[in-house]
């Protein structure tokens, strides 16, 4: 990974957006155990969601000096041992340092060989791992907000899958945030702002989000806001380790 000049003020905007960390976090929270690397962790709003009972070491990767100085001093104020930080990126770190899951949350859109930065976190997985990525959904939906971040692109599902180590077995594919989708493309088509208000955001994260849940059992096959999709590395799964159960998420190319 190649660190990506973070160009936009998107961090501390979705750092406030807690019912959906809260979301996603509860579908990823089956497929994480064990030792766990988040990849351009940026400010570690993420990691309340990711540090559930069953990790036992979180590392937080930020390629960004800057952001990673604030990492250190989220992390710092938790006072969770099990929470550690690096500031380099993918390529800096040994193959031989193996986790049980990697995580690409809203970061792998702002890398530009997304399939060999994916090809480079499968080789640090332990047999039985998982690598889990969530990001922008829809080319259709790219806006002057994607632009001002620094997004090189948004997925579907089956651009998502091509672009995955070809050797792991797929296991979520499904979109997220199907009544978002909405937002996004009124922001696509009439509004084009480069980038959401902090009451834009209180609105989406309070209104909108708890509406997906109720929405994206049946939607997140066809639609969403975002993607999420998950493959596991060849190899026995750690005891405890289970895979969602909510319909629809499996690894079709749809």
């Amino acid at each position: 990974m190649t660190a990506p000049g973070y160009v936009g003020k998107e961090l501390d905007l979705f750092a406030a957006a807690r019912n959906w960390k809260a979301y996603w976090g509860a579908r990823l929270a089956p497929l994480l155990q064990g030792r766990v690397l988040e990849v351009g962790a940026g400010v570690g709003a993420n990691a309340p969601f990711l540090l559930t009972p069953r990790v036992t070491s979180l590392v937080s990767l930020e390629p960004d000096p800057a952001l990673a100085a604030r990492l250190k001093a989220t992390r710092d104020a938790a006072g969770d041992a099990r929470w550690s930080l690096f500031c380099g990126t993918l390529a800096g770190t040994r193959e031989g340092l193996a986790f049980d899951a990697i995580l690409y949350l809203d970061v792998l859109e702002h890398i530009a060989d997304d399939a060999r930065e994916l090809g480079d976190a499968a080789r640090r997985l332990r047999p039985g791992g998982v690598l889990v990525v969530l990001a922008p959904a829809h080319p259709a939906l790219f806006s002057p907000f994607d632009a001002a971040v620094g997004h090189h692109r948004r997925y579907t599902r089956a651009t998502l899958a091509a672009v995955a180590p070809p050797d792991l077995l797929p296991v979520v594919s499904r979109y997220l945030d199907s009544a978002g989708a909405a937002l996004s493309l009124a922001n696509r088509l009439l509004l084009r702002r480069p980038l959401p208000t902090p009451g834009d955001i209180a609105f989406w994260d309070r209104r909108v989000v708890p509406l997906a849940a109720r929405l994206d059992p049946l939607a997140g096959r066809f639609f969403g806001r975002s993607v999420l999709g998950a493959w596991r590395a060849p190899g026995p799964r750690r005891a405890g380790v289970v895979e969602p159960a909510e319909g629809g998420e499996n690894g079709r190319r749809d």
